[in-house]
């Protein structure tokens, strides 16, 4: 698995596919094979067919609108109309219907549908009550906005595995580096 899932809703985890929005913005949607696989590795659809140039681009611009609905909830302003438009367009989309096979549950998708499901999903996260859950990872290097369902809201990090190790780990450097100097002192 290429992609990480530690946001809490797939439409946080989409916007992940541009990462370091601050610094060096590292596009991950490359191509349209980059996208479908970001699909099928959410779990949202089993296979994604007919993805063209035409279905990243539409992609992208819905991810970047569902960064600027997200922004505007946090900060309490009133949503964008152009990205609310985009948002709502692509969730209007009828999604992919799951199937029954012999093997269990299957679920095939055009890009279009699988993209309506995530613009769904940030439709549902964004009208519903885990809006005061949204936190912004605290590495300085990250900008990925997670759900925080911890006791008490205490979450710092996207993920330890990735954030949180790195900035404790950096921490305990610092830490042993100027104690190191002060017994040199």
């Amino acid at each position: 698995m290429e992609h990480a899932f530690v946001c809490g809703n797939p439409a946080l985890d989409f916007l992940v596919t541009l990462r370091a929005r601050r610094t060096a913005r590292l596009e991950v949607l490359t191509s349209p094979g980059r996208l479908v696989d970001w699909h099928v590795e959410s779990g949202l659809v089993d296979s994604v067919t007919a993805c063209h140039e035409f279905d990243l681009q539409q992609a992208v611009g819905v991810r970047e609108a569902i960064y600027e609905l997200v922004g505007a909830r946090r900060a309490g302003q009133e949503y964008g109309a152009q990205a609310l438009a985009l948002v709502n367009g692509a969730a209007r989309v009828p999604a992919a219907t799951p199937q029954l096979t012999p093997s269990g549950r299957w679920t095939q998708a055009t890009a279009v549908e699988a993209l309506s499901l995530v613009a769904r999903h940030a439709v549902e996260l964004l009208g519903g009550p885990d809006v005061p859950l949204l936190k912004e990872c605290g590495n300085p290097e990250c900008t990925r906005i997670y759900i925080d369902r911890s006791r008490g809201m205490r979450r710092q990090w996207c993920g330890m595995e990735s954030c949180g190790n790195k900035i404790k780990a950096a921490a305990y450097r610092a830490r042993k580096k100027q104690t190191g100097a002060a017994a040199l002192a």
